[in-house]
């Protein structure tokens, strides 16, 4: 184990997410941008950035196809 990975938190859990940021982590999953999340939810797109920045950091991922391989491997869909 490397100096970086006993630094790194532990990854997540789907109760460790908002529920707003699985609603955020599902629209991930599709093929919009970060604005048109935005205007689905009614929400400014730094509003979304910020709740994007807060999944990566809770999920230990730092691209968007990491983030939702991370969904799926952990059984979130967009019902959830």
């Amino acid at each position: 184990m490397t100096l970086i990975e006993m630094n790194r938190p532990a990854p997540a859990t789907p109760a460790a997410l908002t529920r707003r940021e699985r609603v955020v982590l599902a629209n991930l999953a599709e093929d919009v941008t970060l604005e048109q999340i935005a205007n689905r939810l009614f929400v400014t797109r730094n509003t979304v950035k910020s709740q994007v920045r807060s999944v990566y950091r809770k999920l230990g991922v730092s691209t968007r196809a990491d983030a939702v391989a991370w969904a799926r491997q952990a059984g979130l869909d967009s019902a959830n």
